[in-house]
């Protein structure tokens, strides 16, 4: 159930059944897709420009101008199965354990408006740059409002 917070305590209280359980999560604003199509596109291009392959220059964007956490990882750890983007920053030791430190980049999918907005302006921003045609802040804005999203 989505609401407000009188909607779904009204709605917990009309619940029969007293054994079960739920969870409460606050619904967060995601990117529309009409600017992650926009995103890919701008990438596509400035990949070509380049000379790079889209996911390549997909994790060049994400070093620029994504979100990441640094991460302490046993060194006898193979983490290829566990992150997608990810840069090795460093080494440490720890009582006789070595480990490896790492930025760990979130990729676009998982990025809330606010993170993906910054992404979409650095992607336009190398596009303009080196001469890629894009749209104003103003219409990028517009984009949230396009397919519904």
């Amino acid at each position: 159930m989505i609401g407000n917070s009188k909607a779904i305590i009204q709605w917990l209280f009309d619940q029969q059944d007293a054994d079960k359980l739920y969870e409460i999560k606050e619904k967060k604003s995601k990117r529309s897709l009409t600017a992650n199509a926009y995103y890919w596109s701008l990438l596509n291009q400035l990949a070509s420009v380049m000379r790079m392959d889209n996911q390549e220059c997909h994790f060049l964007m994400l070093k620029r101008y994504g979100q990441y956490e640094v991460v302490s990882i046993r060194s006898d750890v193979n983490i290829n199965g566990y992150f997608k983007y990810y840069d090795e920053i460093g080494k440490g030791k720890v009582n006789d354990n070595e480990f490896t430190h790492y930025k760990i980049y979130k990729g676009s999918s998982q990025m809330d408006s606010k993170e993906f907005s910054i992404l979409l302006d650095g992607v336009r921003s190398e596009c303009e740059e080196v001469g890629i045609p894009t749209l104003t802040p103003s219409e990028v804005a517009q984009l949230k409002f396009v397919g519904g999203d």
